[in-house]
């Protein structure tokens, strides 16, 4: 059986199920949750939410503003309605417009953070991928520049502090390297 069998044997046993895909910067994430979207987007309608647009920026990544709208999101997943999340403009380095976010059957949450213990009593499935810490930075280096080098090294402390406190790998159904 490959992955994307059993998360779909997973996601059976709920009628709304939400996939988590976590771990650390560069893992391939996006990639993963697209590839799993277009494949179950056959079967049942999806949707994927990046946890890049709900971070409180750099500094604050993982707080209230960040767990208040993975509960937001989930909650009206759970209820089958619409939702509406301020993003975060990375480019200007706060909240922009709310983001209105239609409900689908199955609901894809990618990126650090997304399996937090604070909605993990309501996601079907966990996904877990794990990468070298440096490999992961250079990996994001050269998709996103140089220039948020200084930025993406304190994230590495962040993300390994989150992880910790959390659990993250621990927690998680499945589990991949990269």
């Amino acid at each position: 059986m490959d992955l994307i069998d059993a998360v779909f044997d997973y996601c059976a046993l709920n009628p709304h199920p939400i996939i988590t895909i976590d771990g650390p910067a560069g893992a391939g994430k996006t990639t993963l949750a697209n590839h799993i979207a277009h494949t179950f987007n056959s079967k049942i309608p999806t949707l994927v939410i990046h946890m890049d647009d709900l971070y409180n920026g750099w500094d604050d990544p993982f707080g209230e503003p960040f767990i208040d709208a993975l509960i937001t999101i989930t909650e009206a997943h759970a209820k089958k309605i619409a939702c509406a999340i301020p993003q975060y403009d990375w480019s200007v380095g706060a909240y922009g417009p709310a983001k209105t976010f239609q409900p689908a059957q199955l609901l894809i949450l990618e990126g650090v953070g997304s399996s937090t213990s604070q909605i993990r009593d309501v996601v079907s499935a966990s996904i877990w991928i794990d990468i070298k810490p440096e490999v992961g930075l250079q990996r994001v280096l050269t998709r996103d520049g140089t220039s948020i080098a200084t930025e993406m090294q304190q994230w590495l402390k962040t993300q390994e502090t989150f992880f910790t406190a959390e659990k993250s790998a621990e927690s998680a159904d499945f589990a991949l390297t990269t």
